[in-house]
């Protein structure tokens, strides 16, 4: 009654910041080359996984937790369009980020001006 078996995609190695482990993984999309993007909450970063691969690649953030814009602050929703821009939830520093493929920093593209209800703000997004 269907396939038992089981493929570890992403991670699976322990808790950790190695590039073949994860810390608090959130979010996870899949683009047409099924490679896998994660949110790395604990880790401050984003990652991803090409098809096969044994080790990730950091592709945002990894800089440690902060409000540059090469760092995150506890990512979580991801989106990766066609072009392989990444755009993740930057929740604790209350802004969206979009990262164009290859880039080692992002833009905000909303929020990034304190929690609230303000018209430029956000209030931790997910």
């Amino acid at each position: 009654m269907g396939d038992n078996n089981v493929t570890i995609v992403a991670g699976g190695n322990g808790r950790g910041a190695g590039l073949n482990q994860l810390y608090w993984p959130r979010y996870m999309f899949v683009d047409q080359q099924q490679a896998v993007y994660v949110s790395d909450y604990g880790n401050h970063r984003v990652m991803k996984w090409n098809k096969g691969a044994k080790e990730g690649i950091v592709v945002a953030g990894g800089q440690g937790q902060g409000n540059a814009l090469t760092q995150l602050y506890d990512p979580q929703g991801l989106f990766v369009d066609t072009l392989g821009t990444i755009y993740v939830a930057d929740t604790l520093n209350q802004r969206v980020m979009r990262w164009p493929k290859g880039a080692n920093q992002g833009t905000v593209i909303a929020g990034g001006n304190g929690y609230g209800a303000g018209a430029n703000q956000l209030w931790n997004p997910m």
